[in-house]
C-alpha cells in the first residue's frame, strides 16, 4: 500500500472509532414506501418523497417519451446548444406553479444554491445566514467571498442585530455594498418552520436582499403545494426563490426563481449554470409532470393523505414520550444524542424490517444524532403503526435520553 492510500486508511479508521463512517446503500427496487436492500423488503421512512411521486407511472412515462424524442443526454451546455424543449416548458410551468415572472432549472439543488448565491454578492457585500440552513447555502455563501454572518436559528431578534451591523458596514464603503439574508423555510433536519413573516419585514426594513430555501416546503405547503411563501402571501415581497425537483415533486434538480432580470442576470453569471451540461430531457419532463400533478386535484388527496399520515405518526411518537416539533411537518427528528446510540436504534429498527439511518455529524451538530423520520402520502396508517410499535420495543430507543 503506498502512502496516500495508507493516509487515507488512517483517516477512515478516525472516522470508524468516532461512530461517524458511513458507506453506500445499494437499494435494488424503485423509490417509495417500500423498498428492497441486500434482499429483504424494508419499510422506508427515509426518502424526501413527500407526495409518493417519485415512482408515479405520469412521470416515468413523461421521462420516456422525452428520452424517444430528445435523446439520453443534452450533449451540451445551456448556453451551446442544450437547452431542449423540455427545459423550457419545466420552467415555464414552474413559474405559473410558484406565481413568478420566471424560473430557472439547475442540475440540482445543490449547484442552484452555488450558481445562484456567488451571481448576487461577493467581497465587499454581507451574507447573513440561518445558523442550521443547509451545507449547500453555507458552501455557497463561502464561495461568494461576501463576509459571512451567522443568526441564532429562527431568531428574529438576532437577525436584526446582524443586519443593523451589516448595514453600517457596507453602507460606509464606496460604493456601497449588498446585505443577502439567507434562510429556509422547512428545515431539513429538524422539520420546523421559519419565522418568515418576520424575516421579510427585517430584511425590508434594512434594505436587505431575501433568499429562501423552499426545498422541504415545495408541494408540501400551501395551496397547491407552493410552499410557506405563497402561504404565507409573500411571494412578491422574496427577491430569490430556491426549490427542488427531487422531493415531492418526485424527480431530480433544482430551480431557482424570481423576477425577468434575476434570471436573465444568472444566465450570465451563475457558473454553476453556465459550465454545465444541461439536465437530462427525461428529468425535466418527469419534473414538468411532477409539478403539474402537485398543483392538481391529486396533488391536493395527496398533500390530504400526507397530513393524515403525518398526524397519526405525532399521536404515536408522544404515546412513546417523544419530544415533537411545534410545526406538523413531514420530517419529525427523533433525537438520539451520541452517534453510537443513533447507530444501534437504527440497527434495531433495520431488524425489525424498517429503514431509518441514523443522521450524524456533520450532517447534524456533535451530540445531536437522530433518525429522521420522513413520511410520505405513499405510506399507509399501518405502515405509520409498524414504525411506532418498532420504537417501543427498541431498547435504546428512550427518548429521555436525547440531548
Amino acid at each position: 500500500m503506498n502512502a496516500f492510500a495508507q493516509e487515507l486508511r488512517c483517516r477512515l479508521a478516525e472516522l470508524e472509532a468516532r461512530g461517524l463512517r458511513r458507506a453506500l446503500q445499494r437499494v435494488d427496487s424503485p423509490p417509495g414506501p417500500w423498498i428492497e436492500v441486500e434482499g429483504r423488503r424494508l419499510l422506508n421512512f427515509a426518502s424526501n418523497d413527500y407526495l409518493g411521486l417519485a415512482n408515479h407511472p405520469a412521470l416515468r412515462a413523461a421521462a420516456v417519451r422525452a428520452v424517444e424524442q430528445f435523446g439520453a443526454g443534452a450533449a451540451a451546455s445551456r448556453l451551446i446548444c442544450g437547452s431542449l424543449a423540455p427545459h423550457h416548458a419545466l420552467e415555464e410551468a414552474l413559474a405559473r406553479f410558484k406565481g413568478l415572472p420566471a424560473t430557472l432549472s439547475f442540475a440540482s439543488g445543490y449547484a442552484t444554491a452555488l450558481g445562484t448565491v456567488p451571481a448576487l454578492v461577493g467581497p465587499g457585500d454581507v451574507v447573513i445566514l440561518d445558523k442550521l440552513a443547509h451545507a449547500c447555502l453555507v458552501d455557497a455563501a463561502r464561495l461568494s467571498g461576501a463576509q459571512l454572518r451567522v443568526f441564532a436559528h429562527n431568531d428574529p431578534a438576532q437577525l436584526e442585530a446582524r443586519l443593523a451591523w451589516a448595514r453600517a458596514r457596507v453602507g460606509a464603503q464606496t460604493p456601497p455594498g449588498r446585505v443577502l439574508v439567507v434562510t429556509e423555510s422547512v428545515f431539513s433536519m429538524d422539520g420546523d418552520l421559519a419565522p418568515l413573516r418576520e424575516v421579510v419585514e427585517l430584511k425590508d426594513r434594512y434594505g436587505a436582499w431575501l433568499l429562501v430555501d423552499e426545498a422541504h416546503a415545495t408541494g408540501v405547503f400551501g395551496e397547491q403545494g407552493r410552499g410557506l411563501i405563497a402561504a404565507a402571501g409573500l411571494t412578491d415581497r422574496v427577491e430569490v426563490h430556491l426549490g427542488t425537483l427531487g422531493k415531492a415533486l418526485g424527480a431530480a434538480g433544482g430551480f431557482l426563481g424570481g423576477s425577468q432580470e434575476l434570471i436573465e442576470w444568472l444566465v450570465h453569471r451563475a457558473r454553476a449554470f453556465i459550465y454545465s451540461t444541461a439536465p437530462v430531457p427525461a428529468a425535466a419532463a418527469a419534473a414538468c409532470a411532477g409539478v403539474e400533478l402537485t398543483a392538481g386535484p391529486e396533488g391536493e388527496a395527496r398533500r390530504a393523505r400526507l397530513r393524515e399520515r403525518v398526524r397519526e405518526l405525532r399521536a404515536g411518537l408522544a404515546a412513546l414520550g417523544w419530544p415533537l416539533p411545534a410545526a406538523e411537518s413531514p420530517i419529525v427528528p427523533l433525537i438520539v444524542g451520541e452517534e453510537r446510540a443513533a447507530l444501534e436504534l437504527a440497527a434495531r429498527l433495520r431488524a425489525a424490517g424498517i429503514f431509518l439511518p441514523a443522521i450524524r455529524y456533520p450532517t447534524v451538530p456533535r451530540g445531536a444524532a437522530r433518525l429522521r423520520v420522513s413520511v410520505s402520502a405513499a405510506h399507509t396508517a399501518e405502515d405509520v403503526a409498524r414504525l411506532c410499535e418498532a420504537l417501543g420495543r427498541a431498547p435504546t430507543g428512550n427518548p429521555k435520553s436525547a440531548t
